[in-house]
């Protein structure tokens, strides 16, 4: 099967870029790879980037979720693990906001997640 990279999935496209930069920008920014705020940024990055690559191949309302729930973290993440400089904490809450935005713009508006929701189709 191919993928579909479809202007349906526009979300996902840039989540998904979102993502990439989220997991490049600790190394960008000049974050030790050993670091929280390095680790923190592969993994969220690492998880938002797999999701969106599945997720244009294949919509499930789990994975979207997952990804709102990244999303989330991802934009209050800089107070949690205590991050000092502003470029890092303002590239997690745009990252994070961002996200967060689009899931919730996806789930509203894609015919697919709204037959997955218990009661109003069947789950694929």
């Amino acid at each position: 099967m191919a993928l579909r990279f479809s202007t349906r999935r526009w979300q996902d496209q840039l989540i998904l870029l979102l993502g990439i930069w989220l997991f490049v920008s600790p190394m960008a920014l000049g974050y030790p790879g050993s670091s929280p705020v390095a680790i923190n940024g592969f993994v969220a990055g690492l998880i938002m980037a797999a999701l969106a690559i599945f997720d244009l191949y294949k919509t499930y309302i789990w994975a979207v979720l997952l990804n709102l729930i990244v999303g989330i973290w991802t934009a209050v993440s800089p107070w949690l693990i205590n991050v000092q400089d502003r470029r890092m904490t303002a590239s997690l809450l745009i990252v994070g906001i961002a996200t967060v935005v689009l899931a919730l713009w996806e789930m509203r508006t894609d015919p697919e997640l709204h037959a997955q929701w218990v009661g109003t189709g069947t789950a694929s």
